[in-house]
């Protein structure tokens, strides 16, 4: 089993107080170098882009209650310089990159090449850059690089035409990544029809906004640009390994016909989900990354792990659950403005959460031995002792077991 960390280096308000942006950046680099010494394989990175609290001054907010800023990395290639340089063992992964804005997917195969050709100068150098990419979690990101609907066809086909943007997306993101030199006129056209969408209602609004019938409806490019070749042409692609992070099976499929491509899963996810994906991407997954394995699945995990000294067994379980419960009351009132009791009941049991002789007993029940788990120990929580002390606590009492 592999044991990866996941920063969401998220600002928001905790038990009333938010930290303001330097704290927040020491904080991460003192919990990185950590899991450094501590053994853990990889850190993946949330990543977001424009501000939140400024976003929620426009009609619209997608999380108007929010204090804070749901994340402050916007460059997972900036960091990876920095954390390379500063630690020895780490790998550096992005949850997620967004390939949709910052100029779109050209933009981001040529950053992540200069940052491949230069992390791998050295030829001794092994570490990789895990690349998790999908289109963002918040249209607004997206909106003021202009992915929106352009017209009033798009507008009434939306539903069903972005997850065919991304598609788009994606194949120029990974084709230029390999190398490939093309136009826009090379990518595979998008192409709209009734099995696209849920019902015919849905079916007709869009055959209205089109203006008469049609069995398919093409649309425009995105993304329109003369035969391109992006640089750097020699990266070390040996050092890169890349993860999707959308959860339909076409999308995970389409981006393995171009290059070996993972698959990022959350803890959520239902377990008959987890391993029928596993089974179809046996088949699906890109050749030239040899056979599948579950490694190429990373799936977060909440810890909540305590083993203060002086305390019985039932005392580290209840200081654990403790700790887990005000964590995500924190989180979901932050999100939503209120508690969802339920929610944050079902998060919890979703957890790992206990003292280390019971998560121990949790990951053994719930998790496959050749899983790699991407652990979440900041969440919520801007005590970095205390973010630490669970890291050690897990690293040292859980995962040798493993």
């Amino acid at each position: 089993m592999k044991f990866d960390i996941f920063f969401s280096i998220c600002q928001t308000e905790v038990d009333g107080v938010i930290p303001d942006e330097r704290t927040m950046w020491l904080n991460f680099f003192q919990q990185l170098m950590l899991a450094d010494g501590l053994g853990f394989g990889c850190a993946w990175l949330a990543e977001t882009h424009l501000s939140c609290q400024v976003q929620k001054r426009n009609p619209g907010a997608v999380i108007p209650e929010f204090k804070g800023e749901i994340g402050l990395n916007t460059d997972v290639f900036q960091l990876a310089h920095v954390i390379f340089a500063k630690t020895k063992n780490l790998e550096v992964g992005s949850a997620i990159l967004n390939i949709m804005c910052n100029g779109g997917p050209i933009a981001r195969a040529e950053a992540l090449k200069t940052c491949l050709s230069l992390h791998g100068l050295d030829p001794a150098e092994k570490r990789k850059l895990q690349i998790g990419f999908a289109s963002g979690r918040f249209p607004f990101s997206n909106h003021a690089y202009g992915i929106h609907p352009r017209n009033e066809l798009e507008e009434a086909a939306w539903p069903a035409l972005k997850s065919k943007v991304f598609q788009e997306a994606t194949e120029i993101f990974l084709r230029f990544i390999r190398g490939d030199i093309f136009s826009s006129e090379d990518v595979h056209p998008k192409v709209l029809q009734r099995s696209d969408f849920r019902s015919d209602v849905d079916w007709e609004k869009v055959l209205a906004a089109h203006g008469s019938p049609a069995e398919k409806i093409d649309i425009a490019p995105f993304w329109k640009f003369q035969e391109v070749g992006v640089i750097p042409f020699e990266p070390r692609l040996d050092l890169l390994n890349l993860t999707i992070g959308c959860h339909d099976a076409p999308g995970q499929d389409w981006a393995n016909t171009f290059l070996p491509v993972g698959v990022f899963n959350l803890s959520i996810t239902p377990t008959p989900q987890i391993e029928e994906t596993h089974a179809r991407m046996q088949k699906s997954f890109h050749p030239d990354g040899g056979p599948w394995s579950r490694t190429y699945m990373p799936r977060t995990v909440l810890v909540f792990v305590d083993d203060s000294p002086g305390l019985s067994e039932a005392q580290k379980n209840e200081r654990a659950k403790d700790r887990a419960n005000r964590a995500l009351e924190n989180y979901w009132k932050a999100l939503a403005g209120t508690i969802d009791p339920a929610r944050i009941e079902a998060a919890v049991d979703n957890a790992l959460v206990g003292s280390p002789e019971v998560v121990r007993q949790q990951v053994e029940e719930r998790y496959n031995p050749d899983d790699r788990l991407m652990l979440w120990f900041d969440f919520a929580n801007h005590t970095s002792a205390e973010v630490e002390q669970n890291m050690c606590w897990f690293m040292e009492k859980v995962a040798p077991h493993f």
